[in-house]
């Protein structure tokens, strides 16, 4: 008791690895599994595994009469960290129009450009509140910070519609950014 332990791995050919215990109070156990295959650490995720998750929300409402995108306000940031990752996008937003007779367009930008293809555009023709769901899959090859916002629009002139609200009061609006191992 009190002593300190490491275990020395020498590889078959080179290079070694060092097992030593934490300097913490009480007992640590590392189980390792009964079949063969590789431990994952945060350098090597296996193709899948979910890297980061970020979310951004909001509590505001805002309307546009615009026929060309305008942001919403939702957005968020990731910087992945590596270039073959994929960010999971998923959107869910209150939505209204508070005369009927046109749609909404809802689309993602990233840092300026939509990633997204040309018919991945969410129409909703919409009288009254309503709920946006919708998830995209993006392959932005990139360690850099990436913006991801939504932009909205109306197909026709004359109409007002409002992200982030329904019956005229807030409603949960948010948009979370998952990191996922290619």
């Amino acid at each position: 008791v009190g002593d300190t332990m490491s275990i020395v791995l020498v590889g078959s050919t080179s290079g070694s690895i060092t097992l030593q215990e934490p300097a913490i109070a009480g007992t640590t156990v590392l189980d390792l599994p009964a079949v063969s295959g590789t431990i994952l650490t945060t350098t090597s995720p296996k193709a899948g595994n979910v890297i980061q998750v970020v979310q951004g929300s909001f509590v505001n409402v805002t309307s546009t009469t615009s026929t060309t995108y305008v942001d919403t306000g939702l957005s968020a940031v990731i910087t992945p960290t590596s270039a073959t990752s994929k960010i999971l996008i998923f959107v869910n937003a209150a939505i209204e129009q508070l005369t009927a007779g046109t749609s909404a367009n809802f689309v993602i930008d990233r840092n300026g450009t939509k990633p997204q293809d040309p018919n991945f555009i969410h129409s909703l023709a919409i009288n009254d509140g309503t709920t946006l769901s919708f998830a995209y899959y993006d392959s932005p090859a990139s360690t850099s910070a990436l913006t991801y916002k939504i932009q909205f629009k109306n197909e026709t002139g004359g109409y007002t519609t409002r992200f982030g609200s329904q019956s005229a009061g807030f409603a949960y609006t948010a948009i979370t950014l998952m990191e996922i191992a290619a």
